[in-house]
């Protein structure tokens, strides 16, 4: 008993110290995206880069944030008061705009860091060719300024300031992933005082083994066999349609393999995602079968084996543009994985959410000024064994926040004429999924517009007899669909409506409650 509440107490006091970070980030940073909509995540980790907590902020993060801190590692060997920064896909990051800081821990008496604490947030602009942060291009270079481990110094804040559009945004958001690090560190310096260090590396290797039990549990509750499921990708935004993703699951004990061969070779346009990015969303596909109270660490992890072929979408290569795939490609690893779960389990996993992050860029100038703006918008649910789907909520791997519609027609030359649900777009089913949104924008002045969607080709799919949901449409001036990735010129008094998909539904629609 004494061993099961010091599990529990240090969980919570990990993760209630990565929270403490993200209020500290929200409060002192500068933009809409990451002070308002609230695209960031915090995490602790040990000394030897395991991750211990992360706070209940992004899970695409999860599994990806621990391969920018081995990254930081392996390539500085960093001192006390340092901060290493690094956004390069190619070198532990994700995408471009994903900006990681990693902070060492150090405690007295000792040479090597006792632990570290890291955040990531998107930055709304990284000095792309255009002036949002998520443009269509056909090289990682279009995308903006990418840099591998680098110590956050005055020069480097310099350099980043020469390479983007908003340069006092970017350097306030910057700091303000400092400042929350500085916080983490000297909480964890205050617990090690208290405790001691070998009463805190105890704890947190206890931690990491009760996750790994856990999920071991759930894998063995499975039956053992080999799951296969296929996806299609809507496009890449430069020609490619219909790109398959498929995985193969082997249950062997409290073992899973799962692997993605088969899948389609890295295309032209950004949805390429890096391996980071597919295995952070195959590890939170497997999150979902386990107890809400496993603990959100790198212990779970073990149990599980990814692959993806070198070369693939999903495990993409220099120079192969990536902006879209930590966005939209993860979400639909997470339908695939969970589809073919569904063989495995089917009373567990319910039907396709939105599949879409449902991505909208906006950059221009405001009074001389310009101005940079970038969020996602919620779709529906997949109904599920116990019950309907929630509709206009955000699903799967992202977790931000509406940007308030006050916030946003005061800083922004632009107005939401509406926000509403669209009702009847999920499936039907003896569990209805959730209802998509329709958000209609007029822009007050000239603007560069991008929009990368999924899940306008390929409606999400139900389950188990349940319907598909509604596949979502983007609608331009003059009522012309727009394609599910875009990049257009906009002139004042035009507007744009983007309506998100449906959730599927779960369970034959007339059979009785």
């Amino acid at each position: 008993m004494s061993d099961a509440i010091q599990l529990e107490l240090f969980k919570n006091l990990f993760a209630a110290i990565a929270e403490e970070m993200g209020v500290v980030l929200m409060r002192t940073a500068l933009s809409t995206n990451i002070k308002e909509r609230l695209d960031f995540s915090c995490a602790l980790f040990d000394r030897q880069g395991r991750m211990l907590a992360q706070a209940a902020h992004i899970p695409v993060h999860l599994g990806s944030t621990p391969m920018s801190v081995a990254a930081a590692i392996d390539t500085l060997a960093m001192r006390p008061g340092q901060h290493v920064v690094l956004n390069d896909p190619y070198c532990g990051g994700t995408h471009l705009p994903d900006i990681t800081c990693v902070t060492p821990v150090f405690v007295e008496g000792g040479d090597e860091p006792e632990l570290y604490v890291a955040n990531r947030a998107h930055h709304a602009d990284i000095g792309s060719r255009s002036i949002s942060s998520m443009p269509i291009a056909e090289h990682i270079d279009d995308e903006g300024f990418r840099f591998g481990p680098t110590i956050a110094d005055e020069r480097f804040i310099e350099e980043l300031r020469g390479r983007v559009h908003l340069p006092d945004e970017r350097e306030a958001d910057l700091r303000a992933q400092i400042a929350a690090n500085h916080v983490g560190a000297r909480r964890l310096t205050g617990l090690v005082e208290e405790i001691g260090r070998q009463t805190l590396r105890e704890r947190g290797e206890a931690l990491l083994d009760y996750g790994e039990r856990m999920m071991r549990r759930v894998l063995a509750a499975l039956p053992d066999g080999r799951y296969e499921a296929e996806e299609r990708l809507d496009s890449d935004g430069c020609g490619s349609f219909d790109i398959p993703l498929r995985v193969a699951i082997e249950i062997d004990g409290e073992t899973a393999r799962i692997d993605f061969a088969g899948s389609a070779p890295q295309v032209k346009g950004g949805i390429n995602a890096v391996y980071a990015v597919t295995y952070s969303a195959t590890c939170y596909a497997f999150r979902l079968l386990a107890p809400l109270e496993m603990p959100s660490n790198g212990g779970y992890l073990r149990a599980l084996e990814v692959s993806a072929p070198i070369g693939s979408v999903l495990n993409a290569r220099y120079p192969a543009p990536v902006a879209g795939g930590n966005v939209e490609t993860s979400q639909r690893v997470v339908d695939v994985v969970l589809r073919a779960l569904s063989i495995a389990a089917p009373e567990l996993v319910p039907a396709a959410s939105a599949g879409t992050m449902n991505n909208v860029a906006i950059g221009g100038r405001r009074d001389d000024a310009i101005y940079a703006y970038y969020e996602t918008i919620g779709g529906g649910s997949g109904g599920a064994p116990d019950g309907d789907g929630a509709s206009g909520v955000q699903t799967h791997m992202t977790n931000t926040r509406n940007t308030p519609i006050e916030v946003l027609e005061h800083r922004y030359p632009f107005r939401i004429l509406a926000y509403e649900l669209i009702d009847g777009s999920g499936g039907a089913g003896l569990h209805r999924g959730g209802d998509g949104l329709r958000r209609h924008y007029q822009f007050l002045a000239p603007a560069d517009v991008v929009v990368i969607t999924e899940r306008r080709r390929h409606a999400p799919y139900g389950l188990q007899g349940g319907a598909p949901g509604r596949r979502g449409r983007n609608i331009g001036p003059h009522g012309i669909e727009w394609p599910a990735k875009h990049s257009v010129r906009v002139v004042a008094g035009d507007e744009l409506v983007i309506e998100t998909p449906g959730g599927g539904g779960w369970g034959p629609p007339d059979e009785p409650a």
